[in-house]
């Protein structure tokens, strides 16, 4: 988790002087491997720099180790400099010397994903960074939010998120009103009783980012709606019950898939007080430890590596960013225990010459 993400992390002066980024994918050998499923699409991505920074303000406030801090301070410089001027960000550059990615499907400027994962990772960031230049760059990213009609019920989750994380300080910057709505276009996305990805998304949801049962938690708690929360643990049982139980026996799962169902059962948990959440999210931890088909760890404590994922039976003997960003947020107590015991020439990339 840490030591391969310092591992994949990099410098790009193009941001200044301090920015770090993530490679994307590396391979078993931990070479980097250029990001091409829609044609080539880069090195690096605010898509995992912003969970990435997320992260590393979550590691900080938990063991104030230098080095964290380090991390945080860099990732910023990288998501400001990828935000045009409109507001609106782009998501991959195509090279360590910083050319953006203007044309591609997966980095258009304001494109769902990575627009609501930048300003939720900044509205984090500015709990902990004293840095003016954050809530300048929130206040010309989130018109783009605010204004976003139909986005699916993944992207929307995400807007929630920081909504309330934004609400906790001294300017919600308008979104606090926003939640009522956009939890009922949560409600609205459903199939019976379950909660689903998007309007046109068929059978079982996808697990890849599937976090509303923790958000409509999150949101009822905050809001005193009750059918926000009992929407949330009727789909719950649906969505994650069984799956969980089976070691997640599916023919192809991602290390995010986990992580998102993980971050939905442990909202569930500190929401309701009910034990049997806190217990499946454990259930959910263990796949990264062997329980699942392949019956071995998709971490591997010894080299600190997270696979991408298990694919008919397989761990994957590649170990990108996404993976092990979202592992150690989802096994966060173990990360933390690591990040104490790590040099700085450990947790932090070797271009730094540290």
């Amino acid at each position: 988790m840490l030591r391969q993400l310092a591992r994949l992390g990099r410098s790009v002066p193009f941001a200044g002087g301090r920015a770090l980024a993530v490679a994307v994918y590396a391979d078993g050998l931990d070479e980097p491997i250029h990001a091409q499923e829609a044609g080539y699409e880069g090195v690096a991505c605010v898509d995992d720099a912003a969970r990435a920074l997320e992260l590393y303000c979550d590691l900080w406030d938990a063991t104030r180790l230098p080095w964290a801090l380090r991390w945080c301070e860099g990732l910023v410089d990288f998501v400001l400099a990828m935000q045009e001027a409109d507001g609106r960000w782009l998501n991959f550059i195509l090279d360590w010397e910083g050319t953006p990615n203007r044309g591609g499907r997966t980095s258009i400027a304001g494109g769902a994903f990575w627009q609501a994962r930048a300003v939720l990772a900044l509205a984090r960031a500015s709990e902990v960074l004293n840095d003016v230049r954050i809530d300048a760059a929130l206040r010309r990213g989130l018109p783009h939010i605010r204004a976003a009609g139909a986005v699916p019920a993944d992207v929307r989750a995400l807007h929630i998120r920081t909504a309330l994380a934004l609400s906790n300080g001294a300017d919600d910057h308008g979104l606090l009103a926003l939640i009522p709505a956009w939890g009922d276009e949560l409600l609205r996305s459903r199939a019976g009783d379950v909660l689903m990805n998007s309007p046109d998304e068929r059978g079982r949801p996808h697990l890849w980012g599937h976090i509303q049962e923790g958000v409509l938690a999150d949101a009822g708690a905050r809001l005193g709606r009750g059918d926000f929360l009992a929407s949330a643990r009727r789909s719950a049982e649906l969505v994650f019950s069984e799956v969980v139980k089976s070691g997640f026996d599916l023919p192809r799962v991602q290390a995010y898939d986990v992580a998102s169902v993980i971050f939905a059962l442990m909202r569930l948990a500190e929401v309701t007080g009910a034990p049997g959440y806190a217990a499946l999210a454990s259930a959910s931890q263990a796949w990264f430890d062997g329980r699942n088909p392949a019956g071995q760890g998709v971490y591997d404590r010894r080299t600190g590596r997270v696979g991408d994922g298990i694919d008919n039976g397989r761990v994957s003997s590649n170990s990108g960013a996404e993976a092990n960003i979202v592992a150690a947020q989802a096994l966060f107590d173990s990360a933390a225990t690591l990040a104490r015991r790590l040099t700085s020439s450990e947790a932090l990339p070797a271009s730094l010459g540290i």
